[in-house]
């Protein structure tokens, strides 16, 4: 995912690190007790009781608009099943105005597609002050919807620091639709919060056997994301199907993959992507 940067506004008497995240835990914090299952669906929300779930789109963070204004365009087309579009400027919303970014937001606004800002957490180590310069940024120049919180911290000791800054941001916009990116599983804790948790992001080797922590039960899958690369096209509707089980309806699924040498994951469209969205059609699925 591209990364971040700066006006003032809103910072006044923020002080300080997010909170307490010095030494922030590496659990999960809510994982204990999964279930054994081959998806650790059992109990998972809107899982085996065959209610209709909406399953949605949402775009981690393309390359900037210069290098990829197809993929951009494309996001914008009617009836593409997206539940948001994160955009990233320069590692956050830049040090000034992007035209180049405007112009791939607004087509998205009026297709009704929400997009969010991408914010560093740092793991809990980002500054408030920073981060709420960083939101006024976004909302003055990009007319942003909310907020993904990237490289959230996961653990009960940095839960009061995230909530501080969640309660900062929704004081800025009282409509910001807000994103926690912890990647895994973060204590509980968090889901009151938040409109959404990333509760995984990594690869397809460790998706397809991954595990749902059985208090995400207790919220709609509305409320969870899950991104995933390395997902062969022959495995696509496999990958659909773990993310319906483990109760998670805002996906995105790509291809590409990660890791040393790679690059980014997310920076360019799944080679499947025309398949994926036809595949989600209007989005509801058993």
């Amino acid at each position: 995912m591209p990364h971040l940067t700066s006006t003032t506004g809103g910072a006044t008497g923020a002080s300080g690190t997010i909170g307490g995240a010095t030494g922030a835990s590496g659990t999960s914090g809510g994982a204990t007790g999964a279930t054994g299952t081959l998806w650790g669906a059992t109990g998972a929300s809107g899982s085996a009781t065959g209610t209709a779930v909406r399953t949605a789109l949402g775009v981690p963070g393309f390359a900037h608009p210069l290098v990829a204004p197809a993929q951009w365009a494309t996001l914008a087309r009617p009836g593409t099943p997206l539940d948001w579009v994160a955009l990233d400027v320069a590692g956050g919303p830049g040090a000034r105005p992007d035209p180049h970014c405007l112009a791939a937001a607004d087509p998205l606004h009026h297709a009704g597609v929400r997009v969010l800002g991408r914010l560093d957490l740092a793991q809990g180590v980002r500054a408030r002050a920073d981060l709420l310069r960083d939101a006024h940024r976004y909302l003055d120049w990009y007319r942003v919807d909310g907020f993904l919180l990237d490289r959230c911290p996961l653990g009960r000791g940095e839960l009061d620091g995230v909530r501080r800054v969640l309660a900062d941001l929704r004081a800025i916009t009282d409509t910001a639709h807000l994103v926690l990116g912890h990647g895994t599983h973060p204590h509980p804790g968090y889901a009151e919060h938040a409109d959404q948790l990333v509760t995984f992001s990594g690869s397809w080797s460790d998706y397809r056997w991954s595990q749902v922590a059985e208090w995400t039960a207790d919220h709609p899958p509305e409320r969870f994301c899950h991104f995933v690369h390395g997902v062969p096209r022959g495995h696509l509707e496999e990958a659909l199907r773990v993310a319906r089980w483990q109760g998670a309806a805002t996906i995105y699924f790509t291809d590409r993959t990660g890791g040393r040498g790679s690059g980014d994951p997310w920076e360019a469209m799944p080679g499947y992507w025309d398949e994926i969205v036809s595949r989600l059609g209007t989005g509801v699925s058993e």
